[in-house]
């Protein structure tokens, strides 16, 4: 099986307070028992860091047995500044207004260059003018833009369930995207 990543993120360019927000998440999972409490390296990421994977993981999930117990990369990692979060397979950056329908894509992406260095969090559609936080656009495959994401290293085939999805928007207090990776 290739690595993978399950990719949590608040749909919001700038999520005020992200840390605070981020700390709050985490003592919410290490509570549930999905993700240990203190980071440990099981990650994939610059220091290998994350939060293992707990028991509890195996109740938001629809496949248990697909979750990665006994991998040494099977951790959550926050990632508490602004990125980019697409998947890396056959991503068509095809992209759509809400409010004239029309395709963006080609424009929106390369408004990236702005929205990276945060110098904007929106965009505008160069079809009918119509302005929103970048998230607000249509997209035909998951991804998300935010200052706020959490990867679950190796958790993508397991399926997160809807309630557990639910919740963590509700805890966010925004709509969320799952972005599923293929490593």
């Amino acid at each position: 099986m290739s690595d993978n990543q399950a990719i949590i993120v608040p749909r919001i360019s700038s999520f005020p307070g992200h840390e605070a927000r981020a700390r709050v998440i985490l003592r919410w999972l290490a509570q549930l028992n999905v993700v240990e409490e203190r980071p440990s390296t099981c990650g994939r990421g610059f220091n290998r860091m994350a939060y293992a994977i707990a028991p509890g993981a195996r109740q938001v999930v629809e496949q248990p047995q697909l979750l990665p117990f006994g991998q040494s990369i099977n951790g959550l990692e926050v990632v508490n500044k602004r990125c980019i979060y697409t998947p890396t397979e056959h991503f068509a950056e095809e992209a759509g207004c809400p409010a004239c329908r029309q395709e963006i894509g080609e424009a929106l992406f390369d408004s990236l260059e702005e929205w990276m260095p945060g110098q904007t969090d929106n965009f505008r559609c160069p079809e009918c003018g119509h302005e929103d936080d970048i998230n607000g656009f249509l997209f035909l495959q998951p991804c998300a833009f935010s200052n706020l994401g959490f990867i679950f290293n190796n958790w993508a085939p397991a399926t997160f369930r809807q309630g557990f999805l639910d919740e963590f928007a509700e805890r966010l207090g925004y709509p969320l995207a799952l972005v599923p990776v293929v490593l």
